[in-house]
């Protein structure tokens, strides 16, 4: 998807600017929430899939 997108040098940058808005000690809870987005967002997913199935049987 961004594979050309971030290079090097720019992901470097991306990590800086990370670390100076939210500070050290919010990064950890930044990727926990995130983490936690994502299964949802699975979750959520394979949900959708197993409604569709049933509405299709």
């Amino acid at each position: 998807m961004f594979a050309g997108f971030f290079d090097g040098p720019e992901v470097i940058v991306v990590l800086i600017v990370v670390l100076v808005l939210f500070g050290g000690s919010q990064i950890p809870k930044l990727a926990r929430n995130l983490g936690q987005a994502q299964k949802e967002f699975k979750k959520g997913l394979s949900e959708g899939a197993k409604d569709d199935d049933a509405k299709t049987e």
